[in-house]
C-alpha cells in the first residue's frame, strides 16, 4: 500500500492486537461525552475528541498509543456517545468504568459498513452461544490518516452476557 504524504496524526494501528479478541475488563477507566448527528452521521467529532484530549492531557491521565481507544456507541438518530479511554479519573469530564466481557474483531471499509460488521459480530458471537448487550466501534484512523495509510480500520467491540 503507497502512503500518502499526509503526515499522521493517528498511530499506526495494529490489528493483531484486537481482532478476535476478549477482554476482561474490571473499572477500566473512559471519559464520555457525546457527539450530535444527524441520522447517524456524525457533525462535530473533531472538537469533542479535542476537548476531551486537552482534559485527558490536562490531568496527564493519557495512555500509551498503542493502549488508547475511543469508542462510539451510536444511541440514535441525533446522538453518540463517545468514550475515550484514560488511565486514571479526569477532574472536570465525566468518568465512567467498564467493567464485562468484551469481545473485539477489526474490519475495514466505510463508516456505513456499520450494521454489516455489527450482523457479523452477532452471526460469530451465537456461534459461540453468546449475545450482545451494546456494541461500541473503535474507529482506528481519522479520515487523512486512513488515506495515509492507505487502509480504514474499525474494531468492532461487543459487551456479551
Amino acid at each position: 500500500m503507497s502512503k500518502s504524504a499526509v503526515s499522521p496524526c493517528c498511530p499506526e494501528f495494529q490489528p493483531q492486537l484486537w481482532d478476535g479478541k476478549t477482554h476482561l475488563w474490571q473499572d477500566k477507566a473512559f471519559i464520555t461525552d457525546n457527539v450530535a448527528q444527524i441520522f447517524h452521521i456524525p457533525l462535530n467529532v473533531g472538537g469533542v475528541i479535542k476537548r476531551m484530549w486537552k482534559k485527558v492531557t490536562d490531568a496527564d491521565a493519557a495512555l500509551p498509543m498503542e493502549e488508547s481507544l475511543i469508542l462510539f456507541r451510536d444511541c440514535s438518530l441525533w446522538k453518540s456517545e463517545l468514550f475515550m479511554s484514560v488511565a486514571r479519573e479526569v477532574p472536570d469530564a465525566k468518568n465512567v468504568k467498564f467493567t464485562g466481557e468484551f469481545i473485539s474483531k477489526v474490519y475495514t471499509g466505510p463508516y456505513h459498513a456499520v450494521p454489516k460488521w455489527i450482523a457479523d459480530m452477532d452471526k460469530s458471537l451465537a456461534g459461540q452461544g453468546k449475545k450482545s448487550l451494546k456494541y461500541f466501534i473503535h474507529y482506528a484512523y481519522c479520515p487523512k490518516c486512513a488515506k495515509h495509510y492507505g487502509v480504514n480500520y474499525a474494531a468492532a467491540f461487543a459487551q456479551v452476557k
